[in-house]
């Protein structure tokens, strides 16, 4: 269960900010196998100017359109994995017109205690909720 930010510049539409979010999850399903419900997005705009995102020293330049993606889950899955998952990321992304470069993934990993879902207990503790498999 990822609960997934994304911050971007403002200037796009209602329907491209659906499409970022939407390409990100389905990045998500099909690499990680999550159900379709398990769609945690918090997306913010940011005027232009508030997003600083240089190119940590590789070379490339990124636009104005750049996306940030912060993905906070549970820990356990390998290298293999979280790197499958940044790709198909950029493909979803690049479908819907990001280029590669404007791509940025931060990935923080947690354990099943450090979730609620709501009510005031960690349903993953309490049992309400099974902790999802890697």
């Amino acid at each position: 269960m990822p609960l997934v930010r994304i911050d971007v510049n403002q200037g796009r539409s209602p329907e491209e900010l659906t499409a970022l979010s939407r390409a990100i999850h389905d990045a998500i399903l099909a690499e990680y196998g999550i159900p379709e419900r398990d769609y945690f997005h918090i997306l913010t705009e940011h005027a232009q100017g508030q997003i600083v995102a240089q190119d940590a020293g590789l070379g490339f330049e990124r636009s104005p359109g750049v996306v940030m993606i912060q993905i906070f889950t549970q820990g356990g899955r390998s290298q293999a994995s979280k790197s499958s998952l940044f790709e198909a990321i950029a493909k979803g992304l690049a479908r819907v017109g990001v280029s590669g470069e404007d791509v940025f993934v931060g990935y923080v990993e947690n354990s099943p205690g450090d979730w609620s879902f709501g009510f005031g207990r960690s349903q993953y503790v309490t049992g309400e909720l099974a902790v999802p498999s890697k």
